[in-house]
């Protein structure tokens, strides 16, 4: 199934650049996307830009807006859609062994949606049918668990409603979130659409674990909105909400996948020629695990997925992506030779030279040049910051023992990530418990990873991915002169 044949954007579809787009050549030319690309505008193309904001209002502004839609560049103004009928949402819940939780959903919902809720063989099975009944909620009572995903599948095929909105049992829902979200589908590309996920404050539960998370959870996705597929800034939403067109989800998620089944689910939908969009306006908030060590058998339950994605989806997994020059460019400064810096600084300048020639049609090409570099090599000596504390940190403890360099780069690593994350996020936790955090979180998603990669014999998940082939050489000629 492929949306490649869907209608075009309609009549006052609204889209504005987003942050990391660079406008250059009095709007001939944008720099940006995922992956980075320069598309050069012809004239009456650029005349659509308003400062940074597109507004449809023929066939070729559509296709414009479609275009930067589709590469990553832009995203919609959800404020000015339209809005649709709410009543076409069919909210389905799977559910086991939180009546409470449930309980407290289901309330935040109210009549305002068809409800089913799918109990996945629950111990308290006669408290979940007593809530959904009270609530005047449809229930799918399944005879053995089967895993959330394969449950989700169970409420889809009961759906009659064009829009389908997942929702865990653990999370709450503001009252304008599906409606806002639901927005998106003005779009006639867009398949799926996910919130932002905060968390959920409770009486009694303010421990240090669940502020750590309230600033650093897994699901939190951040305060910009974006398309969703491997490689984006945003590059996967949670199963904790979701809304989606019945119509593209096929048979749903993967049966039988209990980790990263929201992850395949998306991947799956871009690859076939539908967009899926983060709208973090719209907000669920999560009920986070508190207890340390609940907290952390999660975090290493999540780290187990990669193998199973990396089987589906191969290298869009990979815990890092560098070309040739920038993980040299990494690698330089990690070795800590008296030569590192004289070589880093070599590499970036023939970079730099390599870039520029690829843009020189723009105006200064050799300062776009630079700072397309310095972002590259940002990028790759952050992620090889990953890799020594995340994805690779069993081998690095290993060779932390016998290498001096290797210690000292993996203590500057580790303290530069806290202070900048700790900044980043402004955490409502002292930043020495906010450095524990983080350390653990790594240390338990890490395990996880490797966990799975001994599972399924094989480090497709581990392994870095390097790329030949330049990211900012992508020139599009785009507008009604092309």
């Amino acid at each position: 199934m492929t949306s490649a044949g869907a209608g075009p954007l309609p009549i006052g579809f609204t889209v504005r650049l987003n942050r990391h787009v660079r406008v250059r050549d009095q709007g001939r030319t944008l720099v940006g996307g995922a992956p980075t690309r320069m598309i050069r505008l012809a004239e009456a193309a650029a005349g659509h830009l308003d400062g940074r904001t597109i507004r449809v209002r023929d066939r070729a502004s559509a296709l414009l807006a479609d275009r930067l839609l589709e590469g990553g560049l832009a995203d919609p103004v959800v404020a000015d859609l339209p809005g649709l009928d709410p009543a076409h949402i069919t909210v389905v819940i799977p559910v086991r062994d939180r009546p409470d939780a449930l309980d407290r959903l289901l309330s935040c919902i109210g009549d305002r949606h068809h409800v089913i809720v799918v109990d996945d063989a629950s111990q308290a099975a006669a408290a979940i049918a007593g809530v959904a009944a009270r609530h005047r909620a449809e229930l799918v009572a399944l005879k053995r668990n089967v895993g959330p995903a394969t449950a989700r599948n169970e409420g889809l095929k009961r759906v009659t409603t064009p829009y389908v909105a997942f929702a865990d049992d653990d999370v709450v829902l503001e009252p304008d979130a599906l409606p806002l979200l639901l927005r998106h589908f003005n779009d006639p590309r867009v398949a799926m659409v996910a919130p932002r996920v905060l968390g959920l404050r409770l009486p009694g539960r303010d421990r240090w674990v669940g502020r750590y998370e309230d600033a650093r959870s897994s699901l939190d996705l951040g305060v910009h909105p974006g398309i969703v597929r491997p490689r984006a800034p945003v590059s996967w939403v949670p199963s904790a909400c979701l809304l989606a067109k019945v119509d593209a989800l096929g048979s749903g998620f993967s049966a039988g996948m209990r980790v990263g089944e929201d992850v395949d689910l998306a991947w799956r939908l871009a690859g076939e020629g539908h967009r899926v969009r983060y709208e973090p306006a719209a907000t669920a908030y999560h009920e986070h695990r508190t207890d340390v060590p609940d907290w952390l058998r999660r975090k290493a339950f999540y780290g187990t997925g990669a193998d199973l994605l990396a089987q589906r989806h191969g290298h869009d997994v990979a815990p890092a992506i560098a070309t040739p020059w920038s993980a040299a460019f990494a690698t330089a400064l990690l070795l800590q030779r008296r030569w590192s810096l004289p070589a880093a600084a070599l590499i970036f300048a023939a970079a730099t030279l390599r870039l520029s020639r690829k843009v020189r049609n723009t105006e200064h090409p050799v300062r776009l040049g630079a700072v397309l570099t310095y972002d590259r090599a940002l990028a790759a000596t952050w992620q090889l910051k990953a890799l020594l504390l995340r994805h690779w940190w069993p081998p690095v403890a290993i060779g932390c023992l016998f290498s001096r360099r290797l210690r000292r780069a993996v203590a500057a690593a580790a303290l530069f990530d806290a202070i900048v994350d700790f900044r980043r996020t402004k955490a409502h936790l002292d930043p020495f418990r906010f450095a524990i955090a983080r350390r653990l979180d790594d240390l338990a998603y890490g395990a996880g990873v490797w966990y799975g990669a001994f599972k399924g014999r094989s480090l497709r998940a581990l392994l870095p991915d390097i790329r030949w082939k330049g990211t900012a050489n992508h020139n599009t000629r785009t507008g009604s002169d092309r």
